[in-house]
């Protein structure tokens, strides 16, 4: 018998492009990613437009400016709205940083608002003003940090999985508010104009003016910290590798609930300044689902808080005008959330090329696959 000589399997062929992780991009190349994303999204705005509403997109384009900058009054709006999204979204930064998923922030916010409103409502009138903000912001610094430092302290000890547990810490904080409410008005859904002696004072005009300097002042302030501290280089190692922190003498345990502490009361100061310089009302909805969207502005801005105010202003300006064309034109409020849905889904894919690129296949290559099949 004769030796069979085994076949020869022809290699599949190889994709016509591969993806390659991209070394470094300046900032000049992610601005322009990043704008032709939104261009693209426009342009397949426009033609949505023109298909579904018959309305002239350009008019369409124009209402959504006006929402926000045809008066001054609703630019301030607009920068009210942003303020509550940043600060959030600044409160998550070191946590996230961290590798530590804090999907919480909505029932630590909501916790800082509920001890603020505590306080304006027993101390309001009853002790000097000075102290009385001294109260709300301990109080609500206080309570936030508590209700971050709760998932972290088991998270370090336990290795229990931070991001169910801050999940569920979201539904007992709305319980607990929804509790209280019905205690001090009966069943309605929210304690109504609380004393007016905890409001932030009126300042240019406008009751949430402080909001925004507060704001602005974090955003400032936790970039310095994240790039320039020594706590900051702390949570950037113990984010890249636990194992690389301990070996470099880092207590993790100790970062991971300090650090937590700092998400929480930040986010619980976020919960102050919603209840005392903005909504002046308590309910389970205070922070209005931002604890969940700042998810989205801290990962797409990569925990810079100066990127994060760009997210947060075009977040809320696109939400501002899907209201604004939704009640003009009387349109159905899908179409208007499509609206701004799809330039958020091009700005989100877009981060793909930012960090990504897609290199083809070279023709060498094609010639050496067809050589070898033929063999």
């Amino acid at each position: 018998m004769t030796k069979t000589e085994p076949k020869v399997l022809k290699s599949r062929g190889e994709p016509l492009v591969h993806i390659a992780k991209r070394d470094s991009v300046s900032i000049g190349k992610k601005i322009f990613i990043r704008a032709a994303a939104i261009l693209c999204a426009m342009i397949l705005n426009a033609v949505f437009i023109v298909i579904v509403t018959k309305l002239n997109p350009f008019e369409v384009y124009a209402r959504i400016f006006a929402a926000s900058f045809s008066r001054p009054m609703l630019f301030m709006q607009l920068l009210r709205d942003l303020t509550s999204l940043l600060c959030i979204g600044v409160a998550l930064a070191p946590a996230f940083k961290m590798r530590f998923w804090n999907i919480g922030a909505e029932g630590q916010v909501l916790m800082g608002g509920f001890a603020t409103a505590l306080c304006m409502i027993y101390l309001g009138g009853k002790i000097p003003t000075g102290l009385l903000f001294l109260a709300m912001i301990v109080t609500s610094v206080l309570a936030g940090a508590i209700w971050g430092l709760i998932p972290a302290f088991f998270k370090a000890n336990w290795n229990t999985n931070e991001t169910l547990f801050t999940l569920m810490m979201n539904y007992v904080a709305i319980q607990i508010v929804a509790y209280t409410v019905n205690i001090l008005r009966g069943e309605r859904a929210s304690v109504g104009s609380i004393n007016q002696a905890g409001w932030f004072p009126n300042i240019w005009g406008y009751n949430y003016t402080l909001n925004i300097l507060i704001v602005a002042v974090l955003t400032v302030l936790m970039y310095i910290y994240l790039r320039s501290t020594k706590h900051g280089y702390e949570i950037a190692v113990v984010g890249e590798s636990e194992r690389t922190a301990k070996y470099a003498g880092i207590n993790v345990k100790r970062v991971t609930m300090r650090t937590m502490l700092i998400s929480g009361a930040l986010c619980g100061l976020c919960g102050l300044i919603l209840v005392a310089g903005d909504k002046h009302t308590l309910a389970t909805n205070t922070a209005g689902g931002n604890g969940f969207t700042a998810i989205i502005v801290a990962w797409l801005a990569k925990f810079n808080t100066f990127y994060m105010a760009l997210i947060s202003f075009l977040l809320v300006f696109l939400e501002k005008g899907a209201r604004e064309i939704a009640s003009a034109y009387a349109l159905n409020e899908y179409i208007a959330g499509i609206i701004s849905g799809m330039i958020l889904f091009f700005i989100l894919g877009s981060e793909f090329f930012i960090q990504y690129r897609l290199v083809p296949r070279r023709r060498s290559d094609k010639a050496d696959q067809n050589g070898k099949g033929e063999e």
